[in-house]
């Protein structure tokens, strides 16, 4: 019964608040994806659309080191507080997009936003989980930001259709200012703060990057090329097969994402980061040349439940993983490092896929087979890794077998 109740001592309030502070934000800024391609056709942009994904994670990725330093002092609070802003301030401008020019710039600024929320929240759930229950926190946790994964996109086009284009952009905005409300309520877990300053915008080379958390991050931008191919085609690709609803395929993704979350979220506090990363790994490869050859919507939408289920599995590990290589001082910077690892692998597959498609249907599948195959280069570079590590890690490490 103690044992029993010390469990739950980790999902404090504050574990909660962050929890549903994260489900309306990635409900927010993912409810716009699933029309966006079309808003850009009107403006005669078509060609144009890798860029939609592309620009907005290139943003992310630019500031990554900017957040990851200013988690590690002025705080988590801040740095998430000031990302959720930055999109219900795009949002709001999205209706006033009258050209390319200007939707591509928002989406740019709109980068902003997931390059600051992520990495103040990861520190933030850093500070208050113990390593040994890591991987299960944050596979709960990520139930709540894949619901919202699929959730925005599942609502997008009904919402569209229901009341009109700027209404959709106007309900994600309402969503970002609801979720930082929330955030407000949290108390900063960063014991040693330091005001801001403008010095603090001033990053050193040493600041860009955290060199131990360079194994997860190269896995990470290996498997998320499928993610800027999915963001960027998936729609076009609903429209190919006769699914009237764009974003159906990001439900049934995240249906199977938070199943794994909720069923194996610990996994990886069990068996060890690297052999749960690899199975995820696996399924993400399988996944792609699904999807890619899909001439129907039960292999399109299976394909969509392979992929969920990858990246349900592999989401909260390759997080723990990082925190778990990193140096406690620098756990933002750490964090911030993987997040720029993933933005540049979406914008890598969001930019290749827009220029290998280019809006000729004959194309369509051919950025899905690519990512298979950088998802078996990560299978490889990941048995490499996973040798290393078990020969040379420390007794009780969770990133390969815990106690080994």
């Amino acid at each position: 019964m103690i044992g029993e109740l010390k469990k739950e001592d980790i999902y404090t309030l504050p574990f909660w608040l962050l929890c549903l502070s994260t489900f309306l934000f990635f409900t927010s800024f993912n409810m716009i994806i699933p029309e966006l391609p079309a808003y850009l056709d009107t403006m005669n942009g078509g060609e144009y659309k890798g860029l939609i994904i592309a620009l907005f994670t290139l943003m992310a990725g630019i500031s990554r080191p900017f957040s990851g330093k200013l988690s590690d002092t002025i705080g988590r609070v801040p740095v998430m507080v000031f990302g959720v802003f930055v999109s219900a301030f795009c949002a709001l401008l999205y209706p006033l997009a009258s050209s390319v020019f200007f939707l591509l710039l928002l989406r740019f600024i709109h980068g902003f936003s997931t390059g600051f929320k992520p990495t103040g929240t990861s520190a933030f759930l850093a500070d208050i989980i113990p390593a040994d229950r890591r991987g299960e926190a944050m596979g709960l946790f990520g139930f709540f930001s894949s619901l919202g994964m699929g959730v925005g996109p599942a609502i997008s086009t009904p919402i569209k259709e229901l009341y009109s284009l700027d209404i959709l952009f106007y309900s994600s905005s309402v969503l970002s200012l609801l979720s930082v409300v929330i955030l407000f309520g949290l108390e900063e877990t960063l014991k040693e703060k330091e005001p801001f300053r403008w010095g603090l915008l001033k990053i050193k080379s040493d600041e860009i990057v955290e060199v131990k958390a360079l194994p997860p991050a190269l896995v990470m931008i290996l498997i998320t090329l499928g993610s800027g191919v999915v963001f960027t085609l998936i729609p076009d690709f609903s429209v190919h097969l006769g699914e009237s609803n764009k974003g159906m395929f990001y439900a049934y993704y995240t249906g199977a994402t938070v199943i794994v979350r909720l069923l194996l979220g610990k996994a990886s506090d069990i068996y060890g980061r690297v052999p749960i990363m690899l199975i995820s790994v696996i399924i993400l490869s399988i996944s792609m040349f699904v999807i890619g050859s899909a001439t129907t919507a039960f292999y399109f939408y299976f394909g969509a439940i392979l992929f969920g289920l990858g990246f349900g599995l592999g989401s909260p590990t390759i997080i723990a993983w990082t925190i778990d290589v990193s140096n406690p001082k620098y756990k933002s910077r750490a964090l911030a490092t993987m997040y720029l690892a993933l933005e540049i692998g979406i914008g890598m597959g969001a930019f290749g896929s827009g220029w290998i498609y280019k809006n000729d249907i004959n194309f369509l599948s051919t950025s899905f087979y690519i990512a298979g195959f950088a998802n078996i280069a990560a299978i490889f570079y990941l048995m490499y890794e996973g040798r290393r590590i078990k020969k040379n890690q420390p007794k009780n490490s969770y990133v390969f077998i815990k106690g080994n």
